[in-house]
């Protein structure tokens, strides 16, 4: 103790470290990391010095036009925040092996712009909410928001997983969530009586140790002014933070009294009316009497009669494509099973090499959508752009089987839930069933039924109805599927569909993508509207439930939700996550319960083309495509991609997890369109020519482009 106190007493320096080509403005230490010191300079740069052997580490590239003022180091998310003095956020990752890559940069001044926004759109109508404000004598001036300051904001009560910060500007302070890169609260020092500070020249803000409530110190731009303000942050956002309307949402249905989940429907929901039976009408008498009147006997022939022909096979097939039907008129469920049904390995971390490729397409036609089946997840079907739908093994063996029929692309693929049907939507405005059986489909719907072409289709309700939107509407049709033969009536549609429910968006606008669960009993729909809406509908009641404005900066093109798997076992509150992706304003990761957005996915290039995600079955990973040629993985807890997967020669424009956990005897694929099929894996251990008993999973991801015609897939 006596030798640092006279160490301090001496004020020695006992580091040195130069390499800025500007004045030093700001440092900070690592908490993970004591001997790690980051400092910040006008050169518009960082570095990462090692004080106790005096070396660089690690030296950015210049930022941006202009200075850097400030940093903060957030051991929570582990994230670098370098604030600029023209109002720029930087967030780069600490997190070992991502070499301080940046996580995404934000403009404060759009920010402040949104969040008034966002506020404005949530007032009551017929008042105004009460204010501090004091009056305004003359035209409002442009005050720039250079950082001055960042610091650690007491945020709990708002999210349990993500992180926030004070920023102090020359206008006020803001409060910036790190996980969603949005402003959750913004206090302007014009709006206080008090206060005689209106542009600040220095800030300085701390929190309260044991409390919530922060100080603020100031300092005037044009004065000789210090003020000290105590800011509570929770009564803050509540004061600013948008009212919730409605009853609280849920994927799950909420238990009620009755035990089986069909009997409590609501009599007037138009799922009851839905799965109610038809009931049959008895016979009348005369129909009875007229039945048991004998007729014209057929005529019978006791000797062997050539048969004329009609109704044997045609000795060639013409215009028809090859197929590849193997399980010769059986059940999908009596086919050899090579997967063990074992628990998804919820620890296991995501491919990481390229593996096998194998080629689908030999014209220019581009692969658009990917599902993999359900259940088992044995089966994949894609649809192309040459007006073409295929099925194939999931371990990329055999010939895919060919689906033709449609004539337009085909953007959307669907199975059913015990896998023995696949439903495709196409641009032609129609609507097609497929059996795993033949090659024909047993069901058709035409653009009589649907007053602009579909965007999205679904199996729903585990099976029961096929839900799909079409221009502003949301239409839940009722189906059945007949897969009798009649060799003379072969091209009469026994299978039938019909409307039970059409639901309208709230401001009468078309519909990019559609949502719902299949896999266990839910009463939530989800769409997305050109408008930048998001509107949640509860079928248990046949209207909208809650509506999201300005979602996204542009239109969403896909919506996701986190659907589980039965081989994995997830909490209940995890269901109701959902995420949405649109061009240029990258993924969003939502709940339900709050209609918040809680977390942000920023990594990966998507400035033009839509590119597709998906959840894994555990609940722990989000992949997405992109334009850049790579397949991205992100970890759901990081706004920081896990995983780059290269290889690929094209956009990669959707992306699907398995839903079977697989053991390594039996590979299973991340499937990419690249000139090939190609599989990326993990590094797998032998140990007497025989693979460990590891688990493995499994993630398909699409990728296409006007000139990709391939699927390549990744192994783990």
């Amino acid at each position: 103790m006596s030798a640092d106190r006279k160490s301090f007493k001496s004020r020695s320096t006992l580091a040195e470290l130069d390499g800025h080509h500007g004045p030093v403005t700001a440092a900070e230490f690592c908490a993970q990391q004591t001997h790690i010191l980051i400092s910040a300079s006008e050169d518009r740069s960082f570095k990462v010095w090692d004080h106790r052997v005096g070396s660089l580490i690690h030296s950015s590239s210049v930022l941006t036009a202009s200075p850097l003022l400030s940093l903060l180091v957030d051991p929570r998310s582990q994230q670098l925040v370098a604030g600029c003095t023209d109002g720029q956020l930087w967030i780069f990752s600490l997190v070992e092996g991502h070499h301080y890559r940046c996580v995404t940069h934000v403009d404060l001044r759009k920010k402040r712009e949104s969040f008034s926004t966002r506020r404005a759109e949530s007032k009551p109508e017929g008042g105004q909410p009460p204010s501090t404000k004091a009056p305004e004598t003359g035209e409002e001036t442009e005050v720039a928001l250079p950082v001055l300051s960042l610091a650690a904001c007491d945020c709990g009560f708002l999210s349990e997983t993500g992180s926030c910060l004070w920023i102090g500007s020359s206008a006020g302070l803001l409060i910036f969530n790190l996980a969603s890169f949005e402003l959750e609260g913004v206090l302007h020092y014009k709006d206080f009586w008090s206060l005689s500070i209106q542009v600040a020249g220095s800030c300085a803000v701390a929190s309260r140790t044991g409390g919530r409530e922060a100080l603020c110190l100031l300092t005037s731009m044009f004065g000789n002014e210090t003020a000290l303000v105590e800011v509570d942050p929770a009564a803050l956002l509540r004061s600013q933070q948008r009212p919730r309307r409605g009853p609280d949402l849920s994927v799950l249905p909420r238990p009620g009294p009755c035990f089986y989940f069909s009997s409590c429907v609501s009599p007037t929901s138009p799922l009851y009316l839905g799965l109610k039976e038809k009931r049959t009408k008895p016979a009348t008498q005369k129909q009875v009497a007229a039945r048991s009147v004998v007729k014209d006997h057929p005529l019978v022939f006791h000797n062997k009669i050539q048969s004329s022909g009609y109704t044997a096979a045609p000795c060639a097939t013409m215009f028809s494509p090859k197929t590849n039907f193997k399980n010769d008129g059986k059940r999908a469920s009596k086919c050899k099973n090579n997967y063990r049904r074992k628990e998804y390995p919820l620890e296991s971390p995501p491919p990481s090499k390229l593996g096998k490729r194998l080629a689908v397409a030999r014209d220019q036609a581009a692969l658009l959508c990917i599902q993999c089946s359900a259940g088992d997840g044995q089966r994949l079907a894609c649809g192309l752009a040459n007006h073409l739908s295929l099925v194939c093994n999931a371990d990329l063996t055999g010939t895919p089987a060919v689906l033709s029929g449609h004539d337009g692309a085909v953007g959307s693929v669907c199975w059913s839930h015990d896998g023995r049907w696949v439903l495709s939507a196409s641009q032609d405005g129609t609507l097609r069933v497929w059996s795993m059986r033949g090659p024909e489909p047993l069901l058709r719907l035409g653009k009589d039924m649907f007053p602009k072409p579909v965007q999205s289709a679904q199996f729903y309700y585990i099976d029961a109805f096929i839900l799909s939107s079409s221009g502003p509407e949301v239409q839940l049709l009722k189906h059945h599927i007949d897969t009798s033969k009649d060799d003379l009536r072969r091209y009469r549609q026994k299978s039938w569909c019909t409307p039970v429910c059409r639901l309208l968006t709230a401001d009468v606008v078309d519909i990019t993508s559609l949502s719902a669960v299949n896999d266990f009993h839910s009463y939530l729909v989800l769409a997305a509207g050109r408008n930048r809406t998001l509107e949640i509908f509860d079928l248990n009641v046949g209207c909208s439930a809650a509506v999201i404005t300005g979602a996204h900066s542009r239109p969403v093109y896909q919506i996701c939700q986190n659907k589980g798997s039965s081989f994995a076992t997830q909490q209940s509150q995890a269901y109701n996550l959902f995420a949405t992706a649109a061009t240029g304003d990258g993924i969003k990761l939502w709940d339900l319960r709050t209609l918040r957005c809680e977390r942000r996915f920023e990594g990966h290039p998507n400035r033009g083309y839509p590119c597709g995600i998906a959840f894994s079955p555990c609940g722990r990973f989000v992949a997405c495509g992109a334009e850049d040629r790579h397949a991205y993985v992100y970890e759901t807890s990081s706004s920081t991609f896990s995983r780059r997967l290269a290889g690929h020669t094209s956009t990669v424009t959707a992306v699907a997890f398995s839903p079977a956990a697989a053991q390594a005897a039996v590979p299973t694929h991340v499937l990419v369109d690249d000139p090939l099929l190609a599989c990326h894996h993990q590094n797998r251990c032998r140990g007497s020519e025989r693979f460990r008993d590891t688990e493995y999973l499994a993630l398909f991801i699409l990728l296409s482009s006007c000139t990709s015609k391939r699927l390549s897939c990744a192994l783990l």
